[in-house]
C-alpha cells in the first residue's frame, strides 16, 4: 500500500541483469526454510515439554483461524495487483457475515455462502465506483466502505433478526438465528494412524504426524475451497494472459492502455473479485466458526489480512504463510494460555539470535546489536518465569503482526502504480 496518491505512475526503471532472480526464493530454499522451522519447533517442544505446540488440535485450530485472514489477504492481493488499495476489506467481510447469516438462516448454508460472497462483491463494486470511476482517494473510500458496512448491517440486523424474525428463532439485534452446519471432511484411517503416532511424542516424527493430522482432520468444505482459491489465484494471475493484463494495470496502466488493455474493466474486475473473496472470509466466520451472524465477529481480520498480504510481498504463497503464522499465534493463545506461549519465548530467542547473526554478517551492526539485546532480554524472561501473564497472551497475534512486518519491510516490493489515480488517455 502507499500513503501518497499521485496521478501519474513513475516510469519503469531498467532492470539490472539477474534482478528477476533476486525477487523471489527458489523452491529448494523454501523447502530448506520449512525443514529448518520444523526441526526448530520439534527441538523446542522436546526441551520445554509443551506438546501442544504442534499437536493436531493446535494445527487444526490454527488452520480454521487462518482461513478468514488468508481470504482477506487474497482479496487485498487481487485488488492491489490491479493498482487499487483496498482498506475496505474489513467492511466487505462484515457484509459477508451478514449476508451469510441472513440467507443461511432462512434457506440453507450453501445459499448463505453464495449470499456472503455476493454481499462482498457489492461492497467491492462500491469501492471500485468511488476509486476507479470518480478518482476518490483509495484510503478515504476504503474507510467509508468500512463505516457504511458497519452501519448498514447494524440497522438491517435490527430489522430482520429482532423485528422480522419469530421470537422462537433466537435472533436479536446483534445476532442472527442459528444456521445449519456445512459438511466437514476427515480422511478415514489416515487421521487415526497419525493421531496414534503423535501420542508417542517422538522427536520430529510425532511433530510431522501432528501437523499433517491437523491438516486432514475435520476440515470444513470452505477450508478446502479456500486452498483451491489460493492455487487458482496464483495460476490466473501469473500464468494466464488475463492475469498479465490485470497486473500490468497495477504496474503501469498508461503502458497497458497503449497496448489495448481496457484498464477500467480490469480494475473493476479485480476489485469485484476482491470483494467476493473478502465476503467469503466473512461467510466462513458466520457459517463455520460460529454458525450464526454476530455483530463485530470479524474482529479486525480484514486489517490483519492486509498485514499478511504485505508479509507475503503481494504473492499468494507468502500470503498463505503469513496467514498461517497469524492463525497459529491466535490459536495458541486461545487454546493453551500462558504456559504454551511461554514455550514460544525460547523459539523467539533462537530466531532473534539467528537474525542478529545474519545482520552482523551483512555488516548491519546496529540492527544486529539490537537483535542480540532483545534476544537476551527475552531469554531472561523465559528463564525467570514459568508462565506469560494473561494480558501479554491476549496480545500475542498483534505482537506477531508487528514483528513480522518489521522484519519483512526491507524486502517488500508493491505494484508500482498501487493507489495511484488513473484517467484514460492521461499518457497522451
Amino acid at each position: 500500500m502507499t500513503a501518497t496518491m499521485t496521478d501519474t505512475p513513475p516510469p519503469a526503471a531498467p532492470k539490472a541483469p539477474g534482478a528477476a532472480k533476486r525477487t523471489g526464493r527458489s523452491t529448494g530454499q523454501i523447502l530448506l526454510l520449512v525443514a529448518g522451522a520444523l526441526l526448530l519447533l520439534a527441538a523446542v517442544r522436546m526441551i520445554t515439554g509443551s506438546n501442544q505446540l504442534d499437536s493436531a488440535g493446535q494445527v487444526g485450530a490454527a488452520l480454521s483461524l487462518a482461513v478468514p485472514i488468508g481470504l482477506a489477504g487474497l482479496a487485498g492481493l487481487w485488488s492491489e495487483r490491479a493498482g487499487v488499495v483496498n482498506i475496505g476489506l474489513e467492511g466487505m467481510m462484515i457484509l459477508g457475515t451478514f449476508g451469510a447469516g441472513w440467507i443461511g438462516w432462512q434457506t440453507s448454508p450453501w445459499l448463505g455462502l453464495l449470499c456472503g460472497v455476493g454481499f462482498g462483491v457489492l461492497g467491492g463494486l462500491v469501492h471500485a465506483v468511488a476509486t476507479v470511476t470518480f478518482g476518490v482517494d483509495h484510503i478515504v473510500s476504503g474507510v467509508a466502505v468500512n463505516l457504511l458496512a458497519l452501519g448498514a448491517t447494524q440497522y438491517l440486523a435490527k430489522v430482520f433478526f429482532a423485528e422480522g424474525a419469530p421470537a422462537e428463532a433466537g435472533g436479536n439485534p446483534k445476532q442472527s438465528p442459528p444456521v445449519d452446519s456445512l459438511p466437514r471432511v476427515t480422511v478415514p484411517g489416515l487421521s487415526d494412524a497419525l493421531s496414534s503416532i503423535e501420542k508417542h511424542h517422538w522427536f520430529l516424527v510425532s511433530d510431522l504426524a501432528g501437523i499433517v493430522g491437523g491438516l486432514i482432520t475435520d476440515l470444513s468444505v470452505v477450508t478446502i475451497l479456500a486452498a483451491v482459491l489460493f492455487v487458482a489465484s496464483w495460476w490466473v494471475l501469473w500464468r494466464t494472459p488475463f492475469g498479465l493484463r490485470l497486473r500490468s494495470c497495477g504496474e503501469n496502466p498508461t503502458a497497458a492502455e497503449s497496448l489495448g488493455v481496457n484498464v477500467y474493466r480490469y480494475k473493476y474486475a479485480a476489485v469485484a473479485v476482491s470483494g467476493g473473496l473478502a465476503g467469503l472470509g466473512g461467510a466462513f466466520l458466520a457459517l463455520v466458526t460460529s454458525h450464526t451472524y454476530l455483530e463485530g465477529q470479524t474482529g479486525g481480520r480484514g486489517y490483519i489480512g492486509l498485514a499478511a498480504m504485505i508479509f507475503g510481498n503481494w504473492r499468494p504463497g507468502g500470503l498463505a504463510m503469513g496467514a498461517g503464522l497469524f492463525g497459529y499465534s491466535d490459536a495458541l493463545q486461545l487454546r493453551n494460555g500462558g504456559t504454551t506461549v511461554h514455550a514460544l519465548l525460547l523459539l523467539l530467542v533462537v530466531l532473534l539470535v539467528v537474525l542478529a547473526g545474519w545482520k552482523l554478517y551483512r555488516s548491519a551492526l546496529w540492527q544486529g546489536a539490537v537483535s542480540l539485546i532483545v534476544g537476551g532480554l527475552v531469554l531472561a524472561w523465559y528463564l525467570l518465569t514459568d508462565e506469560v501473564p494473561s494480558d501479554f497472551v491476549g496480545a500475542t497475534p498483534y505482537v506477531v503482526t508487528l514483528l513480522v512486518l518489521s522484519l519483512s519491510a526491507q524486502r517488500l516490493r508493491m505494484p508500482k502504480a498501487n493507489g495511484m489515480r488513473y484517467r484514460k488517455g492521461q499518457g497522451k
